[in-house]
């Protein structure tokens, strides 16, 4: 069993993901199942006001958004493939499409009574209510170009076609072995294809059997543990090591906001303490927790002087 933990929720397709590639990577894992909208009152003490899912943590390093939590996961497996900058430029270029303007198609068309009666499964009526609230209101605050259903539904069926061309003789998008880029494509198709049993997916076998041997690979071994649970063991420990930094020298050991530039835009406040070309480290102290070091990716992220 790893240290790695993770503060999720089963609906949450970034959370998809993450499971992904730790049964990928094969890790033990420890889990906290989280709500699906804040508040979340024992994630915040980790993660300050940051919203999005998944969160991950060991110890007292709490790191914001995939990016970081996979380089996490490629370092305790010793998976490199696993870290979008260790891919080529063909890779990157990929996933920063797929990442944002179809995730969002993806999801926002795979809108159904399918859909629905999964969600109502794990939530009522009234929460359901108050979770698509919270989305309306995180929506209006979001800077993301927006398209029309049925331009997003035509996107969805060009994406799916040029996945269907590229798996032509090949098990995974760029070749014989996975990397960040099938992981990055895979996680809103499972929201589209498992979660709401789209219709259109009979049509790409090639996607299905891609998608099927990502999920062979499983989810690692996950163990429950509480919400509780983490802040005790965020309490017991400190952050480690800090790695030197090469950036941002004007802002070292002030006090600054770092928020994602696209949607859930909530700022975490901290002190930043390490930079490099890759990160952003910040140190929030806690009453209860003493301090905690929250890592943020600088792709897709923004910071200011507090």
């Amino acid at each position: 069993m790893s240290e790695l933990i993770l503060h999720h929720y089963p609906l949450s397709p970034f959370s998809e993901k993450i499971r992904a590639m730790l049964g990928y990577a094969d890790l033990g894992w420890q889990s906290v199942q989280v709500l699906e909208r804040p508040p979340r009152p024992l994630l915040a003490p980790l993660a300050g006001g940051y919203r999005k899912i998944p969160v991950a943590q060991i110890g007292a390093d709490v790191f914001c958004d995939t990016r970081t939590i996979s380089r996490e996961i490629a370092r305790l497996s010793n998976k490199p493939e696993l870290v979008l900058e260790n891919c080529s430029d063909q890779v990157q270029a990929f996933v920063r499409e797929v990442d944002l303007d179809i995730f969002l198609a993806c999801i926002i068309s795979a809108g159904n009574l399918t859909l629905l009666r999964k969600v109502l499964k794990t939530a009522s009526w009234t929460e359901l209510v108050k979770l698509l609230w919270d989305r309306v209101r995180m929506g209006s605050k979001a800077r993301v170009k927006t398209h029309s259903p049925r331009q997003m539904k035509r996107m969805v069926r060009d994406h799916l076609d040029r996945l269907e061309a590229m798996l032509d003789g090949q098990p995974f998008l760029f070749g014989e072995h996975p990397n960040a880029g099938d992981f990055s494509a895979y996680h809103s198709l499972w929201f589209q294809r498992d979660l709401a049993e789209q219709k259109h997916f009979s049509r790409y076998p090639g996607v299905n059997a891609w998608m099927d041997r990502i999920q062979a690979f499983g989810q690692g071994e996950p163990r429950e543990i509480s919400g509780q649970d983490a802040l005790n063991i965020a309490s017991a420990g400190a952050p480690r090591t800090l790695p030197a930094s090469n950036h941002d020298s004007d802002l070292l050991n002030r006090v600054v906001t770092i928020a994602p530039d696209d949607y859930g835009r909530d700022p975490v406040t901290g002190t930043l303490v390490a930079s490099d070309d890759r990160e952003w480290i910040v140190v929030r102290q806690e009453p209860s927790l003493g301090n905690v070091a929250v890592h943020f990716p600088k792709q897709g992220f923004i910071i200011k002087a507090a």
